[in-house]
């Protein structure tokens, strides 16, 4: 494999074959030990998703051929995820000016509703339709439910460092405010994160050979588009909207 264009290999790749029940059990089990995870290889897992995320599902195909599954068997990435959403809730309590209790609140959603409960939904009927109608008659191969959860985890981070921290640093100054700029900045970064979920997933089913017709994925970039115009010239500040629900929520 061309180093210069692949992601470092993690630590450990030993083979193993076993039931889905027991990979969810290790899974689970090594989420608090973390002298056993590979933080490093899960950071630039992170960075590749933000700059040329195709790269990152290099490695689940390598993980295929070495560990009998696709899904990640390192909760490293999951753990540096959770820590994000904290340090970005954080930032969110500040703009909002939200008290500790709320604040509490706040991230309590936003890991458990927001990421948790969305992803397992999102997951679940990837893994579902993707499985009955999009493979290959002759082939065995399935995708498994955990990888379409690491599929949406990939897919949100982007969105979660572009909305819930890059975002911050424009929202009191600028697009909290009524001018056309506001609207268009704030606008243009839900334009371009969920242009970036739609695409890195794209990108995790397309890696799978056994899988067909998976360009029907993108199929929801050009109504993006539309909405994006729309809510330009119709007066809708997207982002102000999503911070008076937040705030509304937990308020």
């Amino acid at each position: 494999m061309n180093k210069r264009n692949s992601l470092p290999m993690p630590a450990n790749h030993p083979k193993d074959c076993m039931s889905a029940a027991t990979k969810c059990y290790k899974y689970m089990r090594r989420m608090f030990k973390f002298d056993q995870m590979d933080f490093e290889f899960a950071f630039w897992q992170m960075l590749y998703l933000l700059i040329s995320p195709q790269k990152v599902y290099r490695n689940f195909q390598y993980r295929k051929t070495s560990k009998s599954q696709f899904a990640r068997d390192d909760p490293a990435f999951l753990v540096l995820f959770a820590a994000w959403l904290c340090v970005t809730s954080i930032g969110f309590a500040l703009v909002l000016r939200l008290g500790f209790i709320q604040f509490i609140v706040f991230l309590l959603y936003v890991i458990f509703v927001d990421c948790i409960f969305a992803g397992i939904i999102i997951a679940t009927i990837f893994w579902y339709v993707l499985n009955k109608y999009f493979r290959h008659n002759t082939n065995d191969l399935d995708v498994e439910w955990g990888y379409a959860f690491d599929v949406h985890l990939n897919a949100f981070f982007p969105p979660l460092i572009l909305l819930h921290f890059c975002q911050l640093f424009f929202y009191n100054g600028l697009i909290s405010h009524e001018w056309f700029a506001s609207r268009f900045l704030g606008n243009t970064f839900w334009l371009v994160a969920c242009s970036y979920y739609v695409y890195i997933t794209f990108l995790g089913y397309s890696s799978l050979h056994f899988l067909r017709r998976t360009q029907i994925i993108l199929a929801p970039l050009p109504l993006l588009a539309i909405f994006y115009i729309i809510s330009l010239t119709g007066g809708f500040n997207i982002t102000h909207m999503m911070m008076n629900f937040y705030r509304d929520r937990v308020v």
